[in-house]
C-alpha cells in the first residue's frame, strides 16, 4: 500500500510503523467520541469557540493513523 503520489513504494517502512499506526488507530477512537461529544456541545452552544477548537482537535486524532503510516514510509529510504 503506497501512499505517495510518485508511487514509490516503501514495505520496509510500511511494516515498520504498522504497530505505530495500531497505537493512532486506538487515538483515533478517542478521537471520536471526542468528536461526537463536541458536536452535541456545539449544537447546545455554537457561540462557544473551545468546543470548536476541540472539534478540529478530534478531527486530527482521527487523521493520526495516516500521518503515522506516511511520516514511517518517508523515513525510510528504501
Amino acid at each position: 500500500m503506497c501512499f505517495e503520489s510518485d508511487s514509490e513504494c516503501r514495505p520496509l517502512g510500511w511494516l515498520l510503523g504498522l504497530p505505530f499506526a495500531f497505537l493512532a488507530l486506538l487515538l483515533s477512537v478517542v478521537g471520536v467520541l471526542v468528536w461526537i461529544v463536541g458536536l452535541l456541545l456545539s449544537c447546545v452552544c455554537p457561540c462557544c469557540l473551545c468546543v470548536t477548537i476541540l472539534v478540529e482537535f478530534a478531527i486530527e486524532l482521527i487523521k493520526a493513523p495516516l500521518h503515522v503510516m506516511r511520516w514511517f514510509t518517508k523515513q525510510i529510504p528504501c
